[in-house]
């Protein structure tokens, strides 16, 4: 068998407080256990999923770190998208745009940008945030944002959208975002939306520390707000959405690292590679696959 880090991993739902009972705790690290023992490799979406294998007791040359990754040719930008999204919405024409898609759930914590936008409109009230998604807490954030008095004013949120609607979205945009609650478990997560903004050579902002903070901050592909007052985070994004010449150099870094480190096409390739090396039991080529990225 092989498996893949996030379909086993117990670590983040007793972080979020989903496994309360000590019992089911026990059976879901046990689970865990057991499976990785029955496993010819594993893959790991992060250098800290890996770890979490590796210190679980899983041999380090039998997993391989092959995060998600970057749709090159489907999010690539469109200036003909983007006018015609900006044209199609009056309340955001020539207005620079920050814009989050993905899911409203308990370890996104959307509403951090309620508070974000709240800060916003009294420091750069032409600046607009966009909201795509669905999720658990959709309903609470709209909620929110209409009790903050940001709700369509420089707030807008719509529900769920197709890939091609969201290539669109994110070529409008100035700037994208990946948001998570602050908790060091979460840290390694490989959510498809920082990906997407990379492939569309968009910066990238996020709210949380890790390995995507480390690298976007040793390329310049963003912005990262990690621990930072709302008041403050909300004067970073200020400055780099209307700093267009940042915005440009921190896209073109954001599509080389889709480019260079995160390709659809080459991480299949690698994953191919560990399924051909784990019937065959070669554990050098698994281990020389998980050094690749790291």
């Amino acid at each position: 068998m092989v498996f893949e880090v996030r379909d086993l991993w117990p670590e983040i739902p007793i972080a979020i407080g989903a496994l309360k009972n000590p019992l089911i705790r026990y059976l879901a690290k046990w689970l865990e256990k057991w499976a990785y023992k029955h496993s010819a490799a594993i893959v790991a979406l992060s250098p800290g999923m890996k770890d979490g294998v590796v210190n679980a007791g899983y041999p380090t040359n039998k997993v391989a770190t092959i995060p998600n990754s970057s749709d090159l040719d489907n999010f690539q930008y469109d200036e003909a998208l983007a006018q015609k999204f900006r044209r199609d919405h009056s309340w955001l024409q020539d207005k620079p745009l920050l814009v989050y898609t993905g899911t409203f759930g308990l370890i996104n914590g959307v509403g951090y940008l309620v508070n974000i936008a709240v800060h916003l409109k009294k420091i750069a009230p032409d600046l607009r945030i966009l909201l795509v998604g669905h999720g658990i807490e959709y309903q609470l954030v709209s909620d929110m944002a209409l009790k903050l008095g940001v709700l369509n004013e420089n707030l807008f949120i719509q529900e769920s959208a197709p890939k091609k609607k969201i290539s669109m979205i994110l070529s409008a945009a100035n700037m994208a975002c990946s948001l998570c609650i602050d908790l060091p478990e979460l840290h390694a997560n490989s959510a498809n939306k920082f990906f997407d903004a990379l492939a569309a050579g968009k910066p990238i902002m996020i709210n949380y520390g890790g390995w995507q903070a480390d690298l976007i901050e040793q390329s310049n592909a963003g912005l990262v707000i990690w621990e930072m007052q709302y008041d403050i985070a909300a004067q970073q994004i200020a400055t780099a959405l209307q700093d267009i010449d940042w915005q440009k150099r921190a896209g073109v870094a954001a599509r080389d690292l889709a480019k260079r480190l995160f390709d659809r096409d080459v991480l299949a390739k690698q994953l191919e590679q560990v399924l051909i090396s784990a019937i065959e039991q070669n554990t050098n080529e698994i281990y020389k696959i998980s050094r690749e990225f790291n």
